[in-house]
């Protein structure tokens, strides 16, 4: 327990497969051609979730409240669910949250 596997670049699997998820979920969001009230605020928080992945230490309970705040955001666009279920699977690589 408490152990990371570490890819060939020194990277942890978790972390690619966030980035991967973020960067897909951001490119289709930028290509969706509709407008709706909520978009800056997924835009920021897959901004904010892409900062965490590069820094390379994401804080699992700000994962899940971008997720939260992500999905609220986009739920109601079905064209998105595929891409952000795949966020949503990349950041349940985290675990949970310690509680406390």
């Amino acid at each position: 327990m408490g152990q990371t596997r570490v890819t060939s670049s020194g990277e942890d699997p978790r972390v690619t497969e966030l980035r991967t998820a973020v960067s897909r979920l951001r490119r289709e969001l930028a290509g969706h051609p509709a407008e709706f009230p909520d978009r800056g605020i997924a835009e920021d928080e897959l901004a904010a979730l892409d900062e965490m992945a590069t820094s390379g230490a994401p804080e699992i309970p700000r994962l899940r409240r971008s997720l939260l705040l992500i999905a609220g955001a986009i739920g109601s666009v079905s064209a998105l669910a595929p891409a952000l279920r795949d966020v949503r699977v990349a950041v349940d690589l985290f675990g949970e949250p310690p509680r406390g």
